[in-house]
């Protein structure tokens, strides 16, 4: 199967950049793709630029966010699916180089690569390249390496493919959970990648394939100013700490080392988000009760 099908889904609320964004999609050198609109927008605007392009499958959707997004993801029938938000845009050649890597190994079961932050006018304000070199890593590294960093390496969803059959595998109940802690509010997209990726390895292509937009002015879970959960997106990684000891992928000595880091942050960020304090009282408890075992 040399060029398996490829279903770029893209969950749709925001009209403003939409139609670059399905471009990109359109304008695709790989042959063999599905392009997947899932629209909850309030209006009417991008069910009619959908319109304006054959081929483009079109659902109205009233779910919302996270609930949209799962919707988009598991309406996808092709081999592998490429995630795209409403105002990003994708390199020509990123779904062809992603499959060609997918392809080259079937432990493969994430890909992700450089990426770039544009602004509102297209304007280039952020290179993200987290490694200086394309190659593989277990699944498990990479858990440990979000976990103990504090950080999401990868970026956005926009940024990833993945195999659609890992995602059946898991269900869409779990995708973003991991363990007791449900990431659904704030890191969402690292337990996905963390549940994605399980028992198999990630990739990095070392080129800029994806271009992820920050515009303050519109909705968007990155926009602090219109994601009323915001905070989770900081006070997660705390959780992550505690629910990677708890599958074995973080070790105890680690896990307690890391006290530290944990105050630090929640001194930085405790008296703009609130959830910051209730994570690390989950996580004293937690070390606490591994002290008395």
């Amino acid at each position: 199967m040399s060029h398996p099908k490829v279903s770029i889904v893209i969950p749709s609320y925001k009209p403003a950049h939409f139609e670059q964004c399905l471009k990109s999609a359109i304008g695709q050198t790989y042959p063999n793709t599905e392009i997947l609109v899932s629209d909850n927008c309030p209006s009417e605007e991008i069910r009619d630029i959908c319109a304006r392009y054959p081929g483009v499958i079109y659902q109205r959707s009233t779910a919302l966010r996270e609930a949209n997004l799962l919707s988009c993801f598991y309406s996808g029938k092709g081999h592998f699916i490429k995630p795209l938000f409403d105002d990003d845009i994708l390199h020509p050649f990123c779904v062809e180089r992603m499959v060609a890597v997918m392809n080259m190994d079937p432990q493969t079961q994430l890909v992700f690569s450089a990426s770039q932050v544009i602004n509102s006018d297209n304007e280039r304000t952020e290179t993200r390249r987290p490694y200086q070199a394309s190659g593989s890593m277990p699944g498990r590294d990479m858990h440990r390496s979000m976990a103990l960093g504090m950080c999401n390496f990868i970026g956005e969803l926009t940024s990833i493919m993945f195999r659609r059959e890992q995602l059946w595998n898991i269900g869409w109940r779990e995708l973003f959970r991991i363990g007791s802690h449900d990431f659904t509010l704030g890191l969402a997209d690292v337990a996905a990648y963390c549940n994605l990726v399980k028992g198999g390895n990630a990739f990095y292509i070392d080129e800029e394939l994806t271009y992820f937009r920050r515009d303050q002015r519109l909705q968007s879970n990155s926009n602090p100013n219109s994601n009323p959960n915001f905070g989770n997106c900081f006070s997660d990684y705390i959780d992550l700490l505690v629910v990677s000891h708890e599958g074995g992928q973080i070790s105890r000595a680690e896990l307690l080392e890391l006290g530290p880091q944990v105050d630090a942050v929640c001194v930085r960020l405790g008296n703009v988000f609130e959830q910051m304090a209730r994570a690390r009282q989950r996580y004293l408890d937690y070390c606490a009760a591994l002290a008395a075992d």
